[in-house]
């Protein structure tokens, strides 16, 4: 056998091979894939000019991520910081939150994806921090403790510098299921 021969030899057993290589690979991608794309679990609610969508990615065993959407429905409201605290700043204002109970916990702390700016509010000597005019996506880590029924507390308040603020909500329960596999939202 001459040296040629054997290198094409050689390079078609290694393209064999790879293509194999690659063939099981997919077969065995395939089915994760189905699972790992399997569309997040959603709801929405609309309350005080406000829609909620939230949605549970990432749920492997008994951890996830719980996201919360917070869409004003008028231009030019905006929503308060999460670090806002309960009562306001000076009784103006009412965080961003959301919490859950019963079967799933909080793992980590709550985020937002908009940078807080501070803005003054007339009759207010403190600034209050909030969020750009618009949507806020948040952000929690969560975990099951058991299989079993949570409730996803929301509360939030949106206010426009022209218009004045919406009545806030507090604590707009959603129930959420979970199995060791998979997390569901649940009408009540």
């Amino acid at each position: 056998m001459n040296v040629s021969q054997h290198i094409r030899r050689s390079r078609t057993a290694r393209t064999s091979v790879a293509l194999l290589s690659c063939a099981a690979l997919a077969a065995c991608g395939g089915q994760q894939a189905e699972g790992a794309h399997r569309p997040a679990p959603t709801t929405s609610f609309t309350d005080q000019g406000v829609t909620v969508t939230l949605s549970v990615s990432d749920w492997h065993g008994s951890t996830g991520t719980l996201s919360a959407v917070f869409t004003p429905e008028r231009k030019g409201f905006h929503l308060y910081s999460t670090d806002l605290p309960a009562d306001g700043v000076e009784g103006v204002g009412r965080p961003t939150a959301v919490a859950v109970t019963g079967a799933v916990k909080a793992a980590g702390r709550l985020a937002a994806s908009a940078q807080v700016r501070s803005i003054t509010v007339p009759g207010v000597e403190a600034p209050v921090p909030v969020y750009p005019d618009g949507p806020v996506t948040t952000t929690l880590p969560v975990r099951a403790d058991a299989d079993g029924d949570a409730t996803v507390l929301i509360g939030y308040a949106s206010c426009s510098t022209q218009d004045g603020c919406t009545i806030p909500v507090s604590d707009h329960p959603v129930h959420l299921h979970v199995t060791g596999d998979r997390a569901t939202f649940n009408p009540h």
